[in-house]
């Protein structure tokens, strides 16, 4: 309990603290926004504040600081040391450093923000990536929400159309189309905020029962406590994305950065957005650990609970946690909140899409050209394995947070900052993404005997590479600066 307690309280003090430090270093000043310079009326809209947070806390978050928090749990209470530093040190200095880059840079996406620091090649990998990332994104949060409400249904003795899987999975891909095609003040805008102050409470109304229920939380052990020995390096680091750092929001901050009226809003909307997801994420991982016995030293009853489904984890929990409430914010939370994260991941790619080919976004018909195609790609993943996808997603979603904190590092260099802020983040899931990489069975499922030492090499060759790139840009600045001077 003790240790819960302290980690909440150290990732509420990082906000104030290591929030306002990245503040600090990069510096907002009180230009003209992207949202109010270019302000389009589609993408680019100015927000309030509060609002902000609430869409940016919600699209990054969705479901993941729950699923991937809960599967964290399985190693044991290690998860909340995870949580923590990875939230205060990386997550949040991740989605500060693409959303004010994303400012900086007329509301750039990810994908071009890395063409400007790492040049043209990584750009290519980079937009052919984060629309592959994102479409797979969407079309899985738009799988999982159309079998639970079928399934609902026919719990209730629904029968017929109501009960098939497929009609609910096309009308969340119409509701996508809606979402992704119309301006963002129109439906994200009005009605997200509500579901990211759902997300809060929901989150709120488990911590607190845990309490009142009589549930105790075990203090952090160090130990592997996962029933297959799954080794908690890189497979948690991984696992519990969302709730520490995730690649992903690298894709979602930039909507936001479009939409805000000053910089100096970026500590409370990205860095603030990424630290409250990180106490929601802690609070289930609390749950997790609290309310399913261990066996043997081991998380055999969660582990068991999961293996039913994770929606069904979370049900079981709120209602354990809340009761009838309970039941209500579950439904509401496995539903809704992953079908509002899969709507941003099109529009994001839309994004990414019009940024690469220079299309503008503000005629009807060059949004329809992009959006259509999107929609049938996702229409005809959604066809494949679920948790195949999801896989293959979630080492894609780290691979793509390292490129991004590579990308700040050298935006940092090159505006003369302390670039070990984002440097040290950026070799640390260096050696997660490719240690994972070469040992994950969906990848190439080496030992960790011969995955571990790649891991750590590649990490240092990639840091290597990039003091590599320092010193040779700052001899080719110091030798221009000669010849003028000269």
């Amino acid at each position: 309990m003790i240790s819960f307690i302290i980690c909440l309280a150290v990732l509420i003090g990082g906000y104030f603290v290591y929030g306002r430090v990245i503040e600090k270093l990069y510096g907002p000043d009180d230009r003209q926004t992207p949202a109010v310079r270019i302000n389009d009326g589609v993408d680019f809209v100015v927000m309030p504040k509060w609002k902000l947070f609430l869409i940016q806390l919600l699209n990054i978050a969705g479901l993941g600081p729950i699923y991937g928090a809960l599967a964290g749990a399985q190693w044991g209470t290690s998860v909340f040391l995870w949580i923590t530093l990875g939230t205060i040190l990386a997550g949040g200095v991740h989605d500060f450093s693409v959303g004010f880059m994303s400012m900086r840079h007329d509301g750039a996406s990810v994908s071009e923000l890395t063409g400007l620091y790492l040049g043209n090649v990584m750009k290519t990998v980079m937009r052919i990536f984060s629309v592959v990332l994102l479409v797979m994104v969407g079309t899985v949060f738009a799988v999982g929400p159309a079998g639970l409400i079928s399934l609902l249904i026919g719990n209730q003795g629904g029968t017929g159309l109501l009960t098939n899987t497929y009609f609910w999975l096309a009308i969340i891909l119409i509701y996508y189309f809606i979402a992704t095609f119309i301006p963002i003040d129109k439906i994200i805008g009005k009605f997200y905020p509500v579901f990211g102050i759902c997300l809060i409470v929901m989150a709120f109304g488990v911590a607190i029962g845990i309490f009142t229920h009589g549930y105790t939380i075990p203090e952090i052990q160090l130990a592997n406590l996962h029933p297959d020995n799954t080794p908690i390096w890189p497979m948690m680091f991984v696992s519990v994305a969302c709730g520490a750092i995730s690649g992903f929001h690298a894709t979602q901050s930039p909507l936001m950065a479009r939409c805000c009226s000053s910089e100096k809003e970026s500590h409370m909307v990205f860095y603030g957005a990424m630290v409250s997801e990180g106490i929601i994420a802690l609070i289930w991982a609390a749950a997790g650990s609290a309310i399913y016995a261990t066996t043997g030293g081991l998380t055999t009853g969660l582990t068991a609970m999961l293996a039913n489904g994770q929606a069904t984890c979370v049900y079981d929990i709120c209602t354990k946690t809340m009761g009838g409430f309970g039941i209500v914010l579950a439904m509401l939370g496995v539903i809704a909140c992953p079908i509002t994260s899969g709507d941003t991941a099109f529009r994001s790619a839309r994004l990414v899409i019009a940024d690469w080919f220079k299309i503008d976004q503000k005629p009807y018909l060059s949004r329809l050209y992009i959006c259509v195609p999107l929609l049938a790609a996702g229409a005809l993943i959604s066809q494949l394995n679920y948790g195949v996808i999801w896989r293959y997603f979630s080492w894609s979603n780290q691979t793509l947070a390292m490129i991004a904190l590579w990308t700040a590092s050298m935006y940092l260099y090159k505006n003369a900052k302390n670039y070990w802020f984002t440097a040290v983040p950026a070799t640390f899931m260096s050696a997660v993404s490719v240690t994972y990489f070469f040992c994950a069975p969906e990848c190439l499922h080496l030992s960790t005997k011969i995955a571990y030492p790649i891991g750590i090499i590649a990490a240092a060759v990639f840091l290597g590479l990039f003091i590599r790139a320092t010193l040779k840009e700052h001899d080719t600045v110091s030798h221009f600066k000669m010849m003028h001077h000269v």
